[in-house]
């Protein structure tokens, strides 16, 4: 352990400690010597202004209790595992990202390597051990989707054009933007659309000629955001309509039983070794894609219309192989 990391573990212990630490203690926690010990509790105390108090009953230090709370070392401290687990995070967010956050993360990222690279004397990371897969991500304008973030940040109203999936057909929009998602590789808008006067999500692939308005955007509250948006299976909105019930071989529950499909799900193993979910739902269509995709090896038990919907997809999919 280097003397930076020292000096950041001793502040840690002492800042959190509710009790004098005994300088015993503190050789084992810093992996140092009396003599190291002594001078790095200097520097804290004399260089950085740490508030140390000494009990000499105890041989032990503690931070001044009216001054604990206020004192921060200056600037950004943070211990070379953590810098790295900084680094790797900013890899996955500028690759799931896309061009769209790489550009844009580009500043954190310089700073991140020469802290590094302080703290390593010149030490390289290979960061491209870490690699991230893209796959079914879609193309955003780098332009709309600075202007959506720009309108959630900021409070303000969106007016934009949406070319919806199902139709192609392009609708003029002004919402109050609540949040960006990220879900399954692409961006979403939630926001309340102010014609319709309800809360919708939108595809930000979908989106094009956004502009930031003046007017301040009206707030949602977060619960009814997470009972209108989050309370159902997938992106789809909406409150759940019913609960789906499906059951999978043997085989397949060794994947499903460790899947996260729904925050509420409910699962359990049967004696025969399948695996019984339960969701909520309020669009079929994106429960449904999931669901077939494990093929023989998945049975949607229930709702009788869900199930009935499955068996018409599985027999029109049937049917392009006639």
């Amino acid at each position: 352990m280097d003397r930076y990391e020292r000096i950041l573990k001793l502040h840690r212990l002492l800042k959190t400690a509710r009790y004098p630490v005994a300088l015993t203690t503190l050789y084992d926690e810093l992996e140092c010597s009396r003599a190291t010990l002594y001078r790095d509790i200097a520097f804290l105390r004399d260089a950085l202004g740490a508030p140390i108090e000494s009990d000499r009953d105890q041989a032990a230090i503690h931070y001044a209790p009216d001054e604990a709370e206020a004192f921060e070392l200056p600037g950004l401290w943070l211990s070379s595992a953590e810098l790295e687990s900084l680094l790797a995070m900013h890899q996955l967010i500028a690759r799931t990202g896309g061009e769209v956050l790489s550009g844009a993360l580009a500043p954190l990222k310089s700073r991140i390597d020469k802290l590094l690279s302080d703290q390593a004397q010149g030490k390289r990371w290979p960061l491209e051990r870490i690699r991230v897969t893209r796959a079914l991500s879609r193309v955003i304008d780098q332009i709309v989707f600075r202007r959506v973030a720009s309108a959630v940040l900021e409070r303000r109203k969106l007016k934009f054009g949406y070319r919806a999936r199902s139709t192609n057909a392009v609708t003029e929009r002004v919402v109050s933007p609540q949040r960006l998602t990220h879900y399954r590789e692409n961006w979403y808008l939630d926001a309340y659309d102010h014609e319709r006067e309800a809360l919708r999500s939108f595809a930000l692939d979908r989106v094009r000629d956004a502009d930031v308005l003046d007017d301040r955007a009206e707030d949602v509250q977060e619960a009814d955001l997470d009972t209108h948006l989050a309370s159902s299976y997938g992106i789809f909105s909406g409150p759940p309509k019913a609960w789906a019930t499906i059951r999978f071989s043997p085989k397949a529950a060794r994947w499903v039983a460790d899947e996260r499909w729904h925050s509420k799900q409910e699962g359990r193993l049967l004696d025969d070794g399948s695996y019984e979910l339960r969701v909520p739902y309020s669009n079929a269509r994106e429960l449904l894609m999931d669901v077939l995709r494990y093929g023989p090896d998945a049975e949607i038990v229930a709702p009788i219309p869900l199930r009935e919907e499955a068996k018409i997809q599985l027999q029109l999919a049937l049917s392009n192989y006639g």
